[in-house]
């Protein structure tokens, strides 16, 4: 790659000179006449071949220590390509110096100094240390246009994959997903023990069957899951693009004997185009992609057919935020034209060096960060004169009001000037810095010149982009984690139970065996198939019907969930997790579209003397068209349709004034006096314009002629709307002008101003304003709008301001404090040549950064004594019942936490309107935090005030876990509510996780874009949404609905039952395998110790099938309370997440009963029948059918017309069955009257004490549930 001389670009722009006024316009665009085009075409050659042999030698320095707001890699691996290296010639190496960024500036030093080393490779790589632990390389690439094969193929193919399996990969990983718990491989154990023949006790089938049926069932819906998902990949790898490829020799030479490099050269009959899968698109192709098609890899913005040279994108799947994000082409590249960009780089087939090429930095996490440089090896035309306007502000930054670069603020008129600068936005003409020798030239790349994977491009139109990364290394792919295996905590629960029961069961056999004397020794064969024998023999003490039951309740739980008919629409992805709805104690929610419905509104005007409602907007429009009523009387300066937007107006004189302007009296610079000389319709005027003036909103004309507003942030288009629906239309905006029009019946009034100069709002300033000229009277007025905390200081002094502005934040709304200053020309001026000496200073004087230098100038020169013109309030509309939902939540013992992208005023904002902070609940605001002494001192103060509420930003987020990790969880878990502003999706993600191993508690994620997904899948229970943002978020989830206020219903009451139900159904069905293997203990310990089952074969299996399974399945469902309970008093789930439902408490209790009754049921058996084996068999065995019907009545609480069913149906059948087993019953016995009032008296003695200590139970301590009935 040639040399780039840079300096760096953002903060210091050293090198750069602005134009001067009588520079001569020598050329508007790169492209020479059509008799001289074969000639410069040549010369372009010779100059990109002679830049390339100037190369050779130099070193150029990059390197990774770039701060980003949330990185992976500290270190980036770096490299360059040389392009002169394609045709195999040994070139020496370019040594590794470091890009750096000061502050937000880029630099690239010189390359004086020769190499010193040799490279047989043309791209470096130097692998970051946490790259080292993962195995991944990522580099920084240097990518010509039209590159060769070889090096296409460096780079990750551009494959969308979330398959969890291959063909190969499927059956073992699934076996080991379901064997790595010892619950299944137990079972699987005894199941092949069968096979044995010393071992085999019973049928074969009553073992193997029901594990077959479990994996079945699991195999079945992984494979079933995993097949939609291939669906899904295939559906986006072979989504057709069009790729734009260089033309043939012939055809290229027609072409540019006959196209002209402008912006007006839109032939797409000249461009020759492929059409590729998605799947097969490489680093390097020129991509052709139109409105609604989504971006199928990260992109360079070459060239975008709106005369602006900029496009919208949606960036919802991204970064979770609905409002459309302006995108800007390089301005090189838009100036040659569609068919120029697609000839560039098409002399490398010739074996030239190529007419341009890419350096891109190594891929990172950071969606909001790119560094990167375009290089034209070719002479560019010096800069035509400017007017006057430009846009200040700190490019880098993109957070606050107005976000990302919106068109006023970067969207200069690339078609008329092909070598401006989108990153300064002042008219400036290259120097040395900027231009090598030859007439090459580099310009830096940011975000903002980027297309990110998986966007959708939004404005009508057509853009070429330049692929520079694919596949794993795309931002969209590095910020979603692949999604695991979720385990309910219950399974965990129950896996651990059996861990116990196994023990139990091995101690049991050894004793027995140890009891009857070790025949033929301790480790004799007879002793070792003694004891399998009775560990075979116990082996119902872990049933695997349990496993069976579970998965049975769990279906049939979702089914409730999805026909509810108060939660409609709902949808169970993972049906295995409904009893984790009734555990969760944290909750982790998005902002935009989650908790609100990101529509702004504007709610209220306040002008000091006068307050405007929601309900009184009528009268501000009808005040507003009786002051451009007065004014049109007084004034013959109104502007017609017919008004040429493109005319120029010079400045007018320093003492010209004008009410028609702006709507005063005052015409002195900086005055703001006379307020109470004025009317109320001028006021209204004064404060209506200034808010349709003072923004970054841009109105798009849709296919449909219809026009909609877009901005990077919502709450300006809410107030343009506003300004719009009483009287004040924004209708057309462009770099340079502002057109409003005035009455929405003719004739129209329109108002032109132009824009002198822009401040972007910055999280840092809070505020951003406007120069703006009337075009009619040559006025100048500086409007600025922000914050109160910083406007307070900035207007004049006043006495209502503090109390209204605290007024409305109590409602939730989000306050703007307008004001405005006039400034002579004379003032303006003077201002302007100042400042431009800050923006152009190298930020190294006195240690004063050059965004510091310009502050500075703006509060001398204007942020002084404003006049303060009014307050507004915008609510943000949130979702339905969101207050009473998170409400319910907190009253349920669930702490919420709001995770979100948004800046942090906003975020505060809708803390307080959803009352996730109460009424005078303190805040603590933690934002830009930079040392670890400061972030020691927040944590500190945390500490000492649980009670509060912690609002802290992405950045001081990821400092405070790289250095206190520990002290952070450990106090952000005690606070009431946490909000994380500025959050990267993988940090989402990353505090669900780390909230999950410090608490061991379980955490829910919900959101709704594809943002979100990484924290739903981080998650032990995922929500997602069905939104404006896609359903994204909604595929990737375990649970999917339509509504944030769905959740109540889905934790407090199917969430609590699905828990309840499950673990009073796996303690049963313990319950039920351990009584059994009690009453076979003590058969074997009075028959002399012998191995010798007392039930066999279709006694055991219609044990757990036919006699027990219904009645002991119908707990599922059983309820404790109503819903209208359960949502009424949410303490009761508070209580349940305890979780002593199935804790060891309550199985010790459990085991104790079975133990009980076992040996109960087989005492009497043997006391009062006769020594008969068969009678003893028959009478225990119907005792304790019997005694297991009779239990599961007593642990019904609201009992359900099909558990009345199953107990009549279940008895019904046993009794029936005794007539098809002579084998196991002896008629002639089972028919006496002896026989039944035996077995009665057995039943009494197992039974009638435990339903005893129950009512006795329910009257000393009765369970919270019941004292509500």
């Amino acid at each position: 790659m040639p040399d780039i001389p840079l300096r760096s670009f953002r903060n210091k722009q050293a090198g750069y000179q602005p134009l001067d006024a009588n520079s001569p316009n020598i050329i508007n665009n790169l492209s020479p006449t059509p008799n001289d085009t074969a000639m410069n075409r040549s010369v372009s050659r010779a100059a990109a071949v002679a830049n390339a042999e100037r190369s050779r030698g130099n070193r150029i320095r990059r390197s990774g220590a770039r701060p980003q707001r949330y990185v992976d890699d500290p270190e980036e691996a770096v490299g360059l390509l040389d392009s002169s290296r394609e045709h195999g010639e040994d070139e020496e190496a370019e040594d590794q110096d470091q890009i750096t960024e000061e502050d937000v500036g880029m630099r690239l030093p010189d390359s004086s100094k020769p190499s010193t080393k040799s490279t047989p490779s043309r791209l470096k790589t130097k692998k970051s240390p946490k790259a080292k632990a993962k195995g991944t390389i990522y580099t920084s690439r240097t990518i010509p246009f039209q590159p060769n094969s070889s090096l296409q193929h460096k780079f990750p193919p551009n494959i969308v994959r979330n398959q969890k399996y291959s063909v190969f990969t499927f059956v073992p990983m699934v076996m080991y997903e379901q064997f790595k718990f010892f619950f299944n491989l137990y079972f699987l154990l005894v199941a092949l023990s069968q096979f044995v023949p010393a071992l085999k006790i019973g049928f074969i089938a009553t073992y193997i069957a029901p594990l077959a049926f479990v994996l079945s069932i699991t195999i079945g819906k992984e494979a079933y899951d995993d097949y939609k998902r291939n669906l899904r990949d295939r559906e986006a790898n072979g989504q057709k693009y069009l790729v734009v490829d260089p033309p043939s020799s012939q055809s290229s030479s027609t072409s540019n004997s006959s196209l002209p490099f402008n912006t007006t050269s839109q032939i797409p009959n000249h461009l020759s185009t492929r059409a590729l899968p998605s799947s097969s698109l490489l680093v390097g192709h020129l991509v052709r992609l139109q409105k609604n098609d989504r971006v199928p890899a990260d992109m360079v913005l070459l060239w975008t057919s709106d005369p602006s040279g900029t496009c919208f994108v949606r960036t919802d799947q991204l970064d979770g935020e609905t409002d459309w994000k302006m995108r800007i082409g390089v301005s090189e590249t838009q100036g040659l034209g569609e068919a120029g960009v697609a000839v560039l780089g098409s002399t490398n087939s010739n074996g030239g060096t190529g007419e341009a090429e890419i350096y891109a930095d190594a891929p990172t996490k950071d969606i909001h960060t790119f560094i990167g440089t375009f290089t034209l090896n070719r002479p560019l035309a010096a800069l035509p004169d400017d007017d006057e306007t430009h846009v200040i502000g700190d490019d880098e930054d993109e957070d606050g009001l107005v976000g990302s670069p919106t068109p006023t603020q970067r969207s200069p008129m690339l078609s008329h000037h092909p070598s401006h600068n989108p990153l300064t936005d002042v008219p400036m003409k290259r120097t040395n810095t900027k231009t090598r020798s030859g007439g090459a030239t580099v310009s830096p790349l940011t975000a903002e010149n980027v297309l990110w994977s998986n966007t959708v491009l939004a404005s009508s139109g057509t853009v070429i982009g330049f692929v520079i990364y694919t596949g794993t290394e795309t931002r969209a792919v590095m910020n979603t984690s692949k999604a695991g295996t979720k385990v309910g905590l219950l399974e965990v629960e129950v896996n651990g139970l059996a861990k116990i029961l196994c023990t139990t069961t091995f101690i049991l056999s050894l004793v027995l065996v140890a009891l009857n004397g070790f025949r033929g020794g301790v480790f004799s064969s007879h002793t070792l198939i003694a004891v399998s024998r009775f560990l075979i023999l116990f082996s119902s003490i872990i049933p695997i019907s349990l496993r069976v039951n579970l998965d049975l309740g769990k279906s049939l739980y979702s089914n409730q969930i999805m026909t509810d008919s108060t939660i409609p629409n709902t949808i169970v992805r993972t049906s295995t997790l409904p009893e984790e709805l009734g555990r969760v104690e944290y909750l982790l929610s998005d902002k935009t579209g989650t908790l609100t419905r990101n529509e702004m509104e504007m709610r209220k005007l306040h002008m000091g003397t006068m307050s405007y409602g929601q309900d009184s907007m009528d009268e501000v429009g009808r005040q507003l068209a009786l002051a451009f009523a007065s004014s049109n009387t007084d004034d013959h300066h109104t502007q017609h349709t017919q008004h040429n937007r493109g005319s120029s107006v010079a400045l007018a004189h320093p003492n010209h004034t004008n009410s028609h302007s702006m709507g005063g009296g005052v015409g002195v610079a900086g005055a703001g006096g006379g307020r109470g000389r004025r009317d109320m319709s001028s006021r209204v005027k004064d404060v209506v314009q200034s808010l349709a003036l003072c923004h970054n909103v841009t109105p798009v004309t849709n296919d449909d002629g219809s026009v909609t507003y877009q901005a990077s942030s919502p709450d300006e288009v809410a107030i343009v709307t506003w300004t719009q629906s009483i009287g004040l239309t924004l209708v057309y905006r462009d770099r340079t002008k502002i057109v409003l029009r005035a009455g929405d019946t003719l004739p129209e009034t329109l108002l032109t101003f132009d824009i002198l100069s822009l401040f972007p709002f910055t999280s840092e300033s809070k505020r951003m304003g406007i120069i703006v000229r009337d075009h009619s009277t040559g006025e100048i007025t500086f409007l600025l709008k922000g914050a109160d905390v910083v406007m307070a200081r900035i207007v004049q002094r006043n006495d209502w301001l503090e109390e209204e502005t605290g007024n409305m934040a109590r409602e939730g709304l989000r306050t703007l404090v307008v004001a405005r200053k006039r400034l002579s020309a004379a003032a303006y001026k003077e201002f302007e040549e100042k400042y431009h000496v800050a923006s152009t200073s190298t930020g190294t004087t006195a240690g004063t950064s050059r965004a510091e230098a310009q502050s500075k100038v703006v509060e001398e020169y204007l942020e002084r004594d404003m006049e303060l013109l009014g307050l507004t309030g915008v609510e943000d509309r949130l979702q339905d019942e969101v207050r009473s939902t998170l409400e319910l939540m907190r009253n349920a013992g669930v702490k919420v936490w709001m995770l979100t992208g948004d800046k942090v005023e906003t975020a505060r904002c809708i803390a307080i309107s959803t009352k996730m902070v109460g009424r005078g609940q303190y805040i603590h605001e933690v934002a830009k935090v930079k040392t670890s002494d400061e972030m020691k001192s927040h944590l500190d103060f945390l500490q000492n005030k649980l009670d509060c509420c912690l609002v802290i930003d992405g950045e001081s987020l990821q400092l405070c876990l790289n250095l206190f990790k520990n002290e952070f969880v450990e106090i952000a878990t005690k606070l009431s509510a946490v909000v994380a502003c500025r959050c990267s999706p993988t940090q989402k993600a990353d505090i669900a996780r780390l909230i999950r191993a410090h608490t061991g508690k379980r955490v829910c994620c919900i959101g709704d874009g594809g943002n979100d997904v990484s924290m739903i899948q981080a998650a032990d229970v995922g929500v997602g949404i069905v939104g404006k943002e896609g359903r994204q978020a909604s595929l990737a989830a375990d649970f999917s609905v339509t509504q944030f206020s769905y959740l109540s219903t889905l934790l407090l009451w199917h969430g609590r039952l699905s828990y309840r139900r499950s673990a009073t159904l796996a303690q049963f069905v313990i319950h039920r395998g351990l009584i059994i293997s009690i009453i076979q203990a003590v058969f074997s310990a009075i028959f002399y110790f012998a191995p010798i089952a007392l039930y066999q074969g279709w006694l055991m299996v219609g044990y757990a099938t036919v006699y027990t399974m219904m009645p002991v399945f119908s707990l599922v469902l059983d309820r404790d309370v109503s819903r209208e309970t359960a949502l009424v008093y949410p303490e009761l789930y508070k209580e349940l997440v305890k979780g002593r439902v199935l804790g060891y408490k309550s199985f010790f209790e459990w085991v104790m009963i079975s133990v009980y009754q076992g040996a109960a049921i087989m005492i009497m058996s043997l006391v009062l029948f006769e020594n008969e084996f068969l009678h003893i068999v028959s009478i225990s065995f119907t005792a304790l059918v019997l005694n297991e019907l009779i239990m599961v009545a007593l642990e019904i609480t609201t009992w359900h017309t099909y558990m009345i069913i199953s107990e009549v149906v279940t008895l019904f059948f046993y009794v029936i069955s005794i007539a098809f087993l002579p084998e196991y019953f002896d008629l002639s016995f089972v028919v006496t009257v002896g026989f039944a009032w035996k077995v009665a008296v057995i039943v009494g003695i197992s039974a009638m004490p435990l339903w005893i200590v129950k009512v006795i139970k329910s009257r000393i301590a009765p369970a919270a549930s019941s004292k509500l009935l």
